[in-house]
């Protein structure tokens, strides 16, 4: 029984460390600014645009441009935005709310 236990607490304890490891933020001292974009014609009246978003990669951020999207009825987009934190920024992806 006692092998079960330490096999259990051990999985948990992995399934944590992973799990706490995937979600690291990148934190920057000062905020980024966008590169400029040209904003493409709209596809149809039904198209939002969605703002490009910051990226984290190996370390940094990396810029990804923004781009039409027809959303679900009743759905709007929320913008992303730099959020303080005690070292210096981090990225907070748009999304869509209700």
């Amino acid at each position: 029984m006692k092998k079960y236990v330490n096999r259990i607490i051990l999985a948990a304890v992995l399934v944590v460390g992973f799990s706490v490891a995937s979600s690291a933020q990148v934190v920057v001292r000062a905020r980024l600014n966008a590169p400029v974009a040209v904003r493409p014609v709209a596809p149809s009246s039904h198209h939002v645009w969605v703002d490009g978003n910051w990226r984290p990669r190996h370390g940094h951020y990396e810029y990804v441009q923004g781009y039409w999207a027809r959303p679900r009825h009743g759905r709007h987009y929320i913008p992303g935005y730099w959020a303080p934190r005690r070292q210096g920024y981090v990225w907070i992806d748009g999304r869509w709310g209700r």
